[in-house]
């Protein structure tokens, strides 16, 4: 039960502005999940932020406040898309059905926002259409650009989407791939998508499924990098607002589970947009989840408790059986599982994780360090927890060898599993 002083505590809804009345999940005090630390940072004050989520029960959009700016939290970021193979193998394959199912071709132009380090632009590239990636962290677009891959360093929002089109860039595809979530601004950030279509044009987005989040516990998603938490309901609701009609809809299983909706302009003569059933199938679907109420996200809680006692108690009795456990991946949800776990370098010795821009820091808010996957082999443990569970099959697969030791692989989410 959250204390009876959040309850009475006013927030505003990003999109609709309605009065948020409704705390569904209290994750307590958490620093920037993507806020890695070096070994200079360990002695200095880190911040910490309530990590609270709210429901809006007029528009459906599970939200929660903000409190750092995304300059602040995306200007320098550590995350770089092209180190799972997996994701990859997903871009590229929607590369190719995109070019095919719209005819794209060299008078084509494709935007996509958030591009990150390009690993889905190449692809456009190699099949021959024109591209033009918008990404905030400059960092990150430094690796896009330096493949080759045209790259705008800013935030989306309508004034950006204005200068682009001022230089003739009308997009008959715009992309955004895990974008949504990373949004304060919803509005501003919907006008810019809206601004650079063609009035032709088709915008597809992906993001994580609220609706899987409830089901299946994962509430490690939840980090203030991640702003909003969406339903096909509440985006159909800010879609309409600015003159987009989504048409289309896919679940796919990337980040545990998530939609691809295809959207264009009202009105749209483009005869691609004819709206499938599948919309109405799965909006039908969310209602009847409750995706429309605060009751189906306040239960949500106390299953978040047991996930929390089930991953102490197999910590704490390893370590009472003399088991080392050490720690597969440094993503940002893992970050959130920690932290409000409570767990430390006493009962996680330390994680692994394959991109060097990791590697040598420590994970905020725990500090427990991160090295490069060999440390594996030369330190032999008997468990690894993984913790980038969305990628487990990928994961097993490279960590085959850790059986010749009789190392077992511990899945924390939706449930604690140990794979043998």
């Amino acid at each position: 039960m959250l204390a009876s002083n959040i309850s009475t505590m006013q927030r505003t809804c990003r999109f609709c502005e309605n009065i948020l009345e409704h705390p569904f999940l209290d994750l307590g005090m958490s620093p920037l999940s993507n806020a890695y630390l070096r070994a200079e940072d360990m002695e200095a004050m880190e911040p910490f932020y309530a990590l609270r989520a709210y429901f809006c029960d007029n528009c459906f959009l599970a939200q929660l406040p903000e409190f750092q700016s995304p300059e602040n939290i995306f200007s320098d970021y550590a995350y770089f898309s092209s180190y799972s193979q997996s994701w990859l193998d997903h871009a590229k394959k929607y590369a190719q059905d995109m070019t095919a199912r719209f005819g794209l071709n060299a008078q084509s132009q494709v935007i996509e926002v958030a591009s990150n380090d390009g690993y889905l632009l190449q692809y456009f590239q190699q099949l021959g259409v024109p591209v033009l990636g918008i990404e905030p962290a400059a960092n990150v677009a430094a690796v896009a650009q330096k493949s080759g891959i045209p790259t705008l360093v800013n935030f989306l929002g309508k004034a950006t989407a204005l200068q682009i089109v001022e230089e003739n860039f009308f997009a008959d595809l715009v992309i955004g791939n895990n974008v949504m979530g990373h949004v304060p601004n919803v509005n501003d950030f919907v006008a810019g998508l809206r601004t650079l279509l063609k009035t032709d044009g088709v915008l597809t987005m992906e993001f994580p499924h609220v609706m899987r989040l409830l089901e299946e516990n994962q509430f490690d998603t939840i980090y203030h990098e991640h702003f909003s938490y969406w339903s096909l309901l509440a985006i159909q609701k800010v879609f309409a607002a600015h003159d987009l009609t989504i048409f289309d809809v896919e679940e796919l299983s990337t980040h545990g589970g998530s939609l691809r909706i295809f959207a264009c302009p009202q009105g749209s003569k483009n005869g691609e947009c004819a709206i499938n059933a599948r919309v109405e199938e799965l909006r039908q679907r969310e209602l009847s989840a409750g995706l429309n109420r605060a009751e189906a996200y306040i239960a949500f809680g106390e299953r978040v408790n047991n996930v929390k006692r089930q991953l102490l108690s197999f910590l704490i009795k390893a370590k009472n059986d003399g088991k080392s456990v050490v720690g597969y991946g440094a993503p940002a949800k893992g970050n959130t599982l920690l932290n409000y776990c409570g767990v430390r370098g006493d009962l996680l010795e330390y994680t692994v994780d394959i991109s060097p821009h990791k590697q040598g820091r420590f994970l905020p808010g725990t500090h427990i360090p991160i090295f490069h996957p060999d440390k594996i082999q030369k330190t032999k443990p008997d468990y690894l927890l993984i913790l980038p569970w969305n990628l487990k099959t990928e994961i097993a697969a490279q960590l085959a060898y850790t059986r010749d030791w009789n190392c077992q692989l511990v899945v924390p989410i939706p449930l604690l599993e140990v794979i043998s």
